[in-house]
């Protein structure tokens, strides 16, 4: 396991806690390898702070929470269907598996080996967004629908875990949201297909039982603040720019997603019933 993986594996699938966060370098001194991972591109002083960011979440009796388990119900419609199956493998952030989520929505393999800068901006991206959804979990340790109506989930290997780590915001869906941003940059011609992947990806979390619909809702509005930080660093800049150079030269090698995309696309069509 190389120094990435072994840090995807120590910030655990549900972005249980702060992971140290280095300070960007200049995009000028040049491009690390893949390999010479260097953290995130936000310093602990500018990752956004969830906490201030974000309202609490909803209460007892309010409408918001009544909301939340309205969508919890209709999800559990789609419970042992192909988007169940496919909500499975959304929740896998440890790298290189990880990069498969918008493989097919870009037409490429995305990996270390075939396109360093577009797995390098993910990983960044990663760690920036899962740090700024910790102080708000933290706080709150809202319970995950899961646990709340004794069901199961998509993952059960992960419950443990997900049980000591809280649901709101979800840190999914902020990586998610903030790796779809970032990529519909790098491929404009994608820019909406890119987008609704990555809305899907967070709703994965609804139908995979471990996160309310408010927790992905607050998630997106937490990615697009990451991303707009990361706009201020020069190396996030030039990451973009050459992970678009990258996946141009991918396609024309005609570097196929390893992951079938058939049978994604026909699961991204199974939609949750009242999802805003």
């Amino acid at each position: 396991m190389n120094r990435m993986s072994t840090l995807m594996l120590g910030l655990g699938l549900a972005i249980a806690s702060c992971a140290p966060v280095q300070p960007a370098k200049d995009a000028g001194a040049g491009m690390a390898a893949a390999s010479d991972f260097a953290g995130g591109y936000l310093t602990k002083e500018i990752v956004p702070d969830s906490l201030a960011l974000l309202p609490p979440p909803p209460g007892p009796g309010s409408p918001a929470l009544a909301l939340d388990e309205e969508i919890h119900k209709s999800a559990a419609a789609l419970r042992d269907t192909p988007r169940y199956r496919l909500a499975a493998l959304d929740a896998e952030l440890v790298f290189p598996k990880a990069a498969d989520a918008f493989a097919c929505t870009l037409g490429v393999s995305i990996d270390e080996q075939h396109t360093p800068h577009l797995y390098r901006l993910m990983q960044r991206i990663l760690l920036d967004s899962g740090t700024s959804t910790a102080a708000a979990k933290n706080k709150y340790m809202r319970a995950r629908p899961f646990m709340v109506h004794n069901e199961p989930s998509c993952k059960p290997e992960d419950e443990a875990r997900l049980r000591t780590n809280g649901s709101y915001p979800s840190g999914h869906t902020t990586i998610g949201w903030a790796w779809a941003l970032a990529l519909a940059e790098v491929d404009p011609s994608r820019h909406d297909a890119i987008l609704a992947r990555g809305r899907a990806y967070g709703e994965s979390r609804l139908v995979c039982n471990v996160h309310w619909q408010s927790d992905i809702i607050e998630g997106r509005f937490l990615a697009a603040s990451v991303v707009s930080q990361e706009h201020a660093v020069a190396e996030f800049r030039a990451d973009i720019e050459a992970a678009r150079k990258e996946l141009t030269e991918a396609r024309t090698k005609k570097l196929a997603p390893s992951r079938d995309c058939t049978a994604e696309a026909e699961a991204l069509t199974q939609k949750i019933p009242g999802v805003l």
